[in-house]
């Protein structure tokens, strides 16, 4: 993959006035909300400390997630362009009750303001993802989700140090202002998005929620090209989980304190910036499946790695799962935009972010618990090695969907 051709792909990408707006958003949002998410575990913990009551914090922003079907439905039945908007104004409104937070007796505040964050962000992700698929290229959606994996990657590696620096100066409430700001910032490009939405459907009256919610999740796993790239994600994710359950023991097998985790995690965001520049090409080329395919066979040789007790190589072993672990991500949510008829994008959005992100949740607690009785090498390469059998199934489509900027459902069979 030459500098030319990454070059060129961001360019087409930006050279799209709504692509440009919605990354633009992307940029600034998230730069608020990865700021948030650090600050609020440090405030609990500063205010209570207790590493308990801290840790629900990532929880309580992670807990809506389970319910994303029913809550990516909204984004179905309302135009989704004002919807993002009025959702980001309503964050950035909900934030300011967080200026009442300055003793454990007012924590409640923080932890409802958190829950009704981690809702309203499903939402919010529903809904531009099934706007993106309207108003950008269909040929630019590789790339366009490539660049966002890279925004959101790179946010993370520069908004924590800012957060914690303005947390340190000013508190939390300070950080929850600086958060607020920046969704008020994003509402205000995405409203500058030209895209025409014609009214959604409206359901029959002896439709409901539930019934519409299960549309979203009975058309995904009907799909013989959608179905085998999110199991594969989710599978993933959960690998994910248990990986990053082990990375204190590795950190101490090395023979560093934990703060050399951070290390390893800006290690493995490089590692994520650099491959959502090149995803779109890669995805031109590869498709959606084999570039899943070489992704998890990368993370799965990289975690194997990991369990050699060498600095270098445990760093490289970061910096190849953060190149490795978005390619099945950005491969499923793609061909979820190209797949999915625009009536249903909403729901089934939110159906597979759940499947793809809810089991890291479940890895991080089953690896916490692995980790106390099994010796953190020997649980690496057994996640390593059984992490490949789902490689299988990527890898032996012959005709990808998504080759050359097209999309087409697999052949069913052993492959799916």
């Amino acid at each position: 993959m030459t500098t030319w051709t990454q070059t060129w792909a961001v360019t087409r990408v930006l050279r799209d006035r709504n692509a440009g707006l919605y990354l633009g958003g992307v940029v600034v949002s998230g730069f608020g909300s990865s700021a948030m998410w650090l600050v609020s575990g440090i405030w609990v913990k500063d205010l209570t400390g207790s590493d308990g009551l801290a840790a629900l914090c990532v929880f309580a922003l992670w807990a809506p997630t389970l319910i994303g079907p029913a809550l990516g439905t909204l984004a179905d039945r309302t135009r989704r362009r004002p919807l993002l908007v009025w959702t980001n104004l309503g964050l950035a409104a909900l934030l300011l009750p967080l200026f009442a937070v300055d003793s454990p007796g007012t924590l409640w505040i923080l932890f409802t303001v958190l829950l009704v964050y981690g809702a309203a962000g499903v939402v919010h992700d529903a809904a531009e993802s099934a706007l993106v698929a309207t108003a950008v290229d269909k040929q630019l959606l590789g790339d366009f989700n490539g660049l966002r994996m890279t925004a959101n990657e790179g946010m993370k590696l520069l908004a924590p140090l800012a957060g914690a620096g303005l947390y340190a100066a000013y508190g939390g409430a300070r950080v929850a202002l600086l958060d607020a700001v920046t969704f008020a910032l994003a509402a205000g490009l995405y409203t500058l998005l030209r895209v025409h939405e014609p009214k959604p459907l409206t359901a029959p009256a002896t439709t409901g929620w539930r019934a519409q919610t299960a549309e979203g999740a009975r058309y995904l796993w009907g799909h013989p090209a959608l179905r085998p790239l999110v199991l594969a994600g989710g599978t993933t994710m959960l690998f994910s989980g248990l990986n990053g359950a082990t990375i204190y023991a590795v950190a101490e097998g090395l023979g560093h304190s934990p703060a050399y985790v951070g290390v390893l995690y800006v290690a493995q965001g490089v590692g994520s910036v650099a491959v959502g520049l090149a995803a779109g090409p890669l995805l031109r080329r590869l498709g959606e499946r084999r570039f899943a395919g070489y992704g998890i066979a990368l993370t799965a040789v990289a975690v194997t790695a990991r369990a050699l007790p060498y600095d270098a190589v445990v760093l490289a072993s970061a910096a190849a799962v953060g190149v490795g672990l978005p390619c099945v991500l950005i491969a499923a949510l793609t061909a979820v935009q190209r797949e999915t008829p625009d009536a249903l994008l909403g729901r089934t959005t939110a159906t597979a972010n759940t499947l793809l992100f809810a089991p890291t949740a479940v890895g991080l607690a089953l690896g916490a618990g692995l980790v106390e009785l099994v010796d953190h090498r020997v649980l690496l390469a057994g996640f390593g090695i059984t992490r490949l059998v789902t490689v299988a199934p990527m890898l032996r489509d012959r005709a990808p969907i998504g080759a050359r900027g097209t999309a087409r459902p697999a052949p069913t069979g052993p492959a799916d």
